[in-house]
């Protein structure tokens, strides 16, 4: 018989939330739609704080960004960036073309054709993530998109120079300061100062998973991703209580919506392993944001 030594929220209560977040989401895109930039405007400030005269950064911010990489910082960027593009670079080749005679007068086959335009969203209002410009603007130059276009929030009140830097350097034509919603609903939909893209990719908070399933057939998207989650099936013999810990705690900070869960066949494995979450949680520079998961979606 299953044991909760721990419960998460409700399934009402989720759902309400979800109810919110859809209906906050149409009501903000529905108003990109109508007023383009000024409703941009409006909802960075309201929900970044962040306003400037044009949220396209000029070359000489993205410069200064590079600039103020440390070799080491500068050094680790490009390892992992060229990681990602030498893999691209193999799938890319793995799609060839195909034409052939089936028979006199019936030619078949296909084409891969990159698409025109597209948009990479990389999150970062918390903390730089910088994965998300490797892996999405890399991989779209790769495949040989024209203009693909990059969008992250400003971070600590300015824009995240680490996430500039990693966006520049991966071959992004247009990067703008910009996150959430107006970000997501400013690429796909087009405002008078940015032209809409075919594609939106990258991760994000509920909100912009969230615009992103609202926009998905006005433009393509790569997933539709829910908030991040874990599950760790483990006992007291094959883990101890405090790898266990670690493990949901690095995934639960990712968002306050993230649900981390624990399944064990012991009891006194369970309670160390939630004590060992208590203690990390008084000493980890994440803990707001992880704090806030584990009490309200963490389950054991």
């Amino acid at each position: 018989m299953a044991i909760w030594l721990k419960r998460g929220a409700a399934a009402e209560e989720k759902a309400q939330a979800d109810r919110k977040v859809r209906d906050i989401v149409e009501a903000a895109l529905g108003d990109i739609e109508k007023r383009g930039d000024d409703a941009v405007r409006d909802m960075s400030i309201k929900f970044d704080g962040w306003d400037r005269e044009d949220y396209r950064l000029s070359q000489s911010e993205i410069d200064a960004a590079v600039e103020s990489l440390s070799p080491q910082e500068r050094k680790d960027i490009e390892f992992a960036q060229a990681q990602v593009k030498n893999f691209a670079q193999i799938q890319r080749a793995s799609m060839t073309d195909v034409e052939v005679e089936t028979m006199p007068g019936v030619v078949l086959g296909h084409k891969n054709l990159p698409i025109q335009n597209a948009g990479c969203y990389v999150p970062g209002g918390k903390y730089p993530l910088l994965a998300s410009a490797h892996m999405s603007v890399i991989t779209a130059k790769v495949a040989g998109v024209p203009r693909v276009i990059t969008c992250a929030p400003p971070f600590q009140g300015k824009p995240a120079r680490a996430i500039v830097a990693a966006q520049a350097l991966a071959g992004a034509d247009a990067i703008y300061a910009l996150g959430g919603i107006q970000a997501i609903g400013a690429m796909a939909i087009g405002t008078q100062t940015i032209d809409p893209v075919d594609i939106l990719v990258g991760p994000g908070n509920a909100f912009v998973a969230e615009a992103k399933r609202q926009l998905f057939g006005r433009v393509g998207i790569d997933l539709f991703a829910g908030p991040t989650e874990t599950l760790i099936i483990a006992d007291e013999i094959g883990c101890d209580p405090e790898m266990a810990a670690t493990d949901i705690l690095g995934q639960v900070e990712h968002g306050p919506d993230s649900p981390g869960v624990l399944l064990t066949n012991s009891e006194a494995f369970a309670r160390a392993t939630m004590k060992e979450i208590e203690r990390l949680l008084e000493i980890l520079p994440t803990a707001d944001h992880a704090r806030k998961a584990w009490e309200t979606f963490g389950e054991v």
